[in-house]
C-alpha cells in the first residue's frame, strides 16, 4: 500500500511561484531601501535562549505563556524559535561586544518567526518578517526616520493607499508611573468584570491590559485614562519633536492615544501602519522606542528604535507579485549542433539573461517546451546557419524569424 501524502504543519505553508515571488519583492524592496538610509543586515539565529524572549516581551504576555514554541535541548537548556526579531538583535548588539563602538547603529533583518496562535488571514505559524532597528540614539529624530524609512517602503511597494500611520507617546519614567497608578484606579474598579488573564496582568502590570483582544476587557479599556494628561513637559517636548520631523519628512500621521507598549523598557514613541484591507488583521508594520531592550540583555543602557513587518501581510497588499522573468530558449536542431548551443546558452546566461533548453526531443517538441516556459524569443541552430556562423533568431510575441550573425545573438537579445 502506497504510503499517504505527506502535508506541511498545520500553519505552516510553501512559498511557490507567484507566493514566493511576491515574498521576495516585498523583502527585496524593503533591503533596497533600507540600505539608503545607512542599514546594515544583520542574520541572529532562528533559535535562542528562551531568557532572550521572555526578558524583551514579559512574562506576562501571550506570546511567552501561551504561544511560544520552547523545548528543553540535549543538555538541557531551555531553547525558544524565536517569536520576533528584535530581541535577537539587541542580544547580538552585547554578545559581540558591539554596545560601545559606532553608534549609533543601523540594522535590517529578514526572515522566519514562529508563534503557536490559531491560524487565520495573513497570520500563520511559521511567518516571516522584515525589521528596521536604530541602536543607541536617544534623539527624536531616530524615531522618525526609522519611520520615514517604513514609510518609504510602504511606498515603493505601492501599497501605501490606504495605509495609516497611527502614534501616540509612551512618554517617559516619570509619566508612565503616574499612568500606570491611574491605570491600576481604574481597573481595580472593575476588577470583578476583568477576563482571568487580565487579573493576573492587574497584579503585575497593568499597562498589560490595555493590549488585552477579550470583549470584555475591551469595553472597560475603552474608558480608561489616556497618557497623555500625565505627560511631563520633557516627554511632551519629545513626542513634538517626533511629529514635527515626520511631517517635515513627508509622512502623514494620525495620533491614537490607544496604542500602547506594556514593559518597562518601552518609553516614548510608539506607531502601527494600519490598513483595512486585510480586514482584523490591519497592522502591517508596527514599532517604537526601547530604551530599556539592550540593559535586560545584560548590556548599558542603550537607547534604541525600530519597527517590524510581515511580509505575508504586506504580500496580501500588493496588486501583483512580480512576474516570473521570461527565458530565451537555445534550440538545436541536431546532436550535432549541441555542443555550440550550451556555448550560446553560456554566453546569454553570463550576459545576465535567463536562458533555457530542452534536455530532448526534436525541433517541434523544443518548441513546445519554449512556449511552456512563455520563452520571449528562440535561438533556432541548425547545421547550415551554424555551419554559416549565423543562427535563426523567432520572435515568439510577434511570430517574426530572421537570420542573424550568430556573434550578435547576445547583443541582440540584451537590447
Amino acid at each position: 500500500m502506497a504510503n499517504p501524502p505527506l502535508q506541511p504543519v498545520r500553519g505552516t505553508r510553501d512559498l511557490i511561484g507567484e507566493d514566493f515571488r511576491g515574498h521576495h519583492h516585498v523583502v527585496g524592496t524593503a533591503r533596497r531601501i533600507l540600505a539608503l538610509y545607512g542599514h546594515e543586515e544583520w542574520a541572529t539565529p532562528i533559535f535562542e535562549s528562551t531568557a532572550v524572549f521572555a526578558r524583551s516581551l514579559g512574562e506576562t504576555s501571550d506570546v511567552v505563556s501561551k504561544e511560544m514554541y520552547s523545548f528543553e535541548d540535549r543538555g538541557g537548556d531551555s531553547i525558544t524559535l524565536r517569536p520576533e526579531g528584535t530581541a535577537g538583535v539587541c542580544r547580538a548588539l552585547v554578545s559581540n561586544g558591539l554596545t560601545q563602538a559606532n553608534l549609533p547603529r543601523k540594522v535590517f533583518y529578514a526572515g522566519p518567526m514562529f508563534r503557536y496562535e490559531r491560524p487565520q488571514k495573513g497570520r500563520y505559524r511559521q511567518f516571516h518578517q522584515i525589521g528596521a532597528e536604530v541602536l543607541g540614539a536617544a534623539e527624536p529624530l531616530a524615531d522618525a526616520e526609522v519611520i520615514a524609512a517604513g514609510w518609504h517602503i510602504l511606498q515603493e511597494l505601492g501599497i501605501s493607499e490606504g495605509v495609516v500611520l497611527e502614534i501616540n507617546t509612551l512618554g517617559d519614567a516619570e509619566s508612565r508611573d503616574a499612568y500606570r497608578a491611574a491605570l491600576l484606579e481604574h481597573f481595580t474598579a472593575h476588577q470583578a468584570a476583568l477576563s482571568p488573564d487580565s487579573q493576573v496582568r492587574l497584579a503585575k502590570n497593568p499597562m498589560r491590559i490595555l493590549d488585552s483582544k477579550d470583549e470584555g476587557d475591551r469595553a472597560i479599556v475603552a474608558t480608561a485614562p489616556t497618557i497623555q494628561p500625565f505627560l511631563t513637559a520633557a516627554a511632551a517636548g519629545f513626542f513634538d519633536a517626533v511629529l514635527r520631523h515626520l511631517d517635515t519628512l513627508g509622512v502623514p500621521t494620525r495620533q491614537n492615544p490607544r496604542i500602547v507598549r506594556g514593559l518597562d523598557y518601552y518609553s516614548h514613541t510608539a506607531f502601527e501602519f494600519v490598513t483595512d484591507r486585510l480586514g482584523a488583521q490591519g497592522t502591517v508594520m508596527a514599532g517604537g522606542r526601547y530604551d530599556g531592550l539592550v540593559a535586560e540583555m545584560g548590556g548599558p543602557a542603550t537607547p534604541s528604535v525600530g519597527w517590524a513587518a510581515g511580509v505575508e501581510r504586506l504580500s496580501m497588499l500588493l496588486a501583483a507579485a512580480p512576474a516570473a522573468p521570461r527565458p530565451v530558449a537555445v534550440i538545436p536542431v541536431g546532436e550535432a549542433q549541441e555542443a555550440a548551443a550550451l556555448g550560446l546558452l553560456q554566453d546569454l546566461r553570463r550576459a545576465g539573461l535567463v536562458a533555457e533548453i530542452a534536455y530532448k526531443g526534436n525541433l517541434k517538441r523544443r518548441m513546445e517546451r519554449a512556449n511552456r516556459l512563455s520563452a520571449r524569443a528562440a535561438l533556432i541552430l541548425g547545421e547550415d546557419e551554424l555551419a554559416a556562423g549565423q543562427v535563426q533568431l523567432r520572435d515568439l510575441d510577434a511570430g517574426s524569424q530572421a537570420t542573424i550573425p550568430l556573434a550578435e545573438a547576445v547583443s541582440r537579445l540584451g537590447a
